[in-house]
């Protein structure tokens, strides 16, 4: 279906057609003209099918009909900061045309960015785009007005549960009219998601995109290795597949840390994405990603949802993902807009069981990559990552073999100080206890 095809405004059209936005994704599809009824609406579809211009269009396409005004009319909950910019930066194209406001609200901000963000909830915005926790941080101020709302959207409703958002979203529900439209987008669809629909909900339609396998444009490959030689092998992937326009996914933001500083001694322009940067840095950090100045970008998964960058030519896995879904959300960083990418995934020992299940869901084993000469079976084999080191680093096994039976074990012996006749108070007991 082409957008022109939905019931939509000229100046929302013409918006499209600047930013070469011509056919309508599946989730747009079914969403939109059920949103355009005003019906509220549930949603399950991954990350990356197009779930912005899904619930944003029917919002402008109703907002561009009216005057222009100072209250808020429409209320978007996203998990991150980086999602809310972004979707803020989408809104102004999408409304390019029409005179309607908006205004990203998240956390992270000094006390001049939280003074720029109260002064523009009094001045005024028609969409707010807000994380929960900054946003109930104003209301509960007094000059945040939500009695006029109208559309209530919660974007990736099960990373904002994951992240323990779960009170704040129905706090923040309780302030809006009961007569507002409310969509709700997620990845997944668990009990909590549920019932969260249940209370927000009336008589939505539900739309379910199955998560959908990665497209055959991202050539998948693992490598199955130790833990220890992860390092060596990203190098060698960067010497001879590609070092430019890479995301490297760790699973926590300490080996983000690590791993970034042990690339830049290597004299790579590293960047690195976790939830320990204030604001003002991630942003910077993603411009430079953004414009090339950064060649490989090392993050935890704060990056691997919504966020919108289309020429990724690698992603690897460093460690394994938790599940099979965040492992499609990682490798569909790239491969977008039509092109071709590669996904790269570091499979240590214990993590071979958790690669196995995602295998599962693909339906297929994925290729195995070939390890360079230099890291097979040299300096640590399979048993060695299963044993413990001693505290100079050393095999455990290697000490108790060779040096335990050649060299007979020293019995220590403890010699008491001779005692003088007991007496009538001691007891028994030495001398000074």
């Amino acid at each position: 279906m082409q957008f022109e095809d939905l019931d939509l405004t000229d100046d929302v059209l013409d918006a499209l057609y600047d930013m070469h936005f011509d056919e309508c994704t599946p989730i747009q599809e079914k969403a939109i003209p059920a949103a355009l009824e005003g019906r509220d609406l549930i949603a399950v579809a991954q990350t990356g099918t197009g779930k912005t211009a899904a619930f944003l269009l029917p919002v402008i396409n109703e907002l561009g009909k009216r005057k222009p005004s100072d209250k808020i009319k429409c209320v978007v909950m996203t998990p991150t900061r980086e999602l809310a910019l972004q979707i803020d930066g989408q809104m102004q194209g999408f409304s390019y045309f029409l005179p309607i406001s908006s205004l990203p609200i998240y956390g992270g901000t000094d006390g001049a960015g939280y003074a720029r963000q109260q002064r523009g909830l009094q001045m005024g915005a028609e969409v707010v785009i807000a994380t929960p926790g900054r946003l109930l941080a104003h209301l509960s101020m007094g000059y945040v007005d939500l009695s006029e709302v109208e559309f209530f959207i919660l974007d990736e409703a099960d990373r904002m549960l994951d992240m323990g958002f779960y009170d704040d979203i129905m706090q923040i529900a309780r302030k809006l009219p009961e007569t507002r439209q409310t969509l709700m987008f997620s990845a997944t669809m668990p009990p909590k998601i549920q019932k969260m629909a249940k209370s927000l909900l009336h008589d939505p339609v539900e739309i379910k995109i199955a998560v959908s396998k990665p497209t055959e444009k991202v050539h998948q490959k693992v490598y199955l290795c130790g833990e220890r030689r992860k390092e060596a092998l990203l190098l060698h992937l960067f010497d001879t597949v590609n070092s430019r326009r890479v995301i490297v996914f760790a699973s926590s933001k300490l080996k983000v840390k690590d791993l970034a500083r042990a690339l830049r001694r290597k004299k790579l322009a590293v960047g690195e994405m976790h939830s320990d940067l204030d604001q003002n840095v991630r942003e910077e950090v993603m411009r430079n990603f953004r414009a090339g100045n950064i060649d490989i970008l090392v993050a935890t998964d704060i990056v691997a949802r919504g966020i919108d960058i289309d020429d990724i030519t690698m992603v690897v896995n460093f460690d394994v993902p938790h599940d099979a879904e965040d492992y499609v959300h990682r490798i569909g960083r790239t491969a977008r807009a039509g092109e071709e990418g590669v996904a790269v995934t570091l499979v240590g020992e214990r993590e071979r069981r958790k690669f196995k299940y995602i295998e599962d869901f693909l339906g297929k084993p994925v290729e195995r990559g070939e390890l360079p000469e230099a890291l097979r079976d040299g300096s640590e084999s399979r048993d060695d990552e299963k044993k413990p080191r001693t505290s100079s680093g050393r095999n455990e096994s290697a000490d108790s073999g060779k040096g335990r039976a050649d060299k007979p074990r020293r019995r220590w012996t403890c010699r008491r100080k001779p005692r003088g006749p007991k007496g009538p108070a001691s007891s028994g007991a030495p001398a000074g206890q």
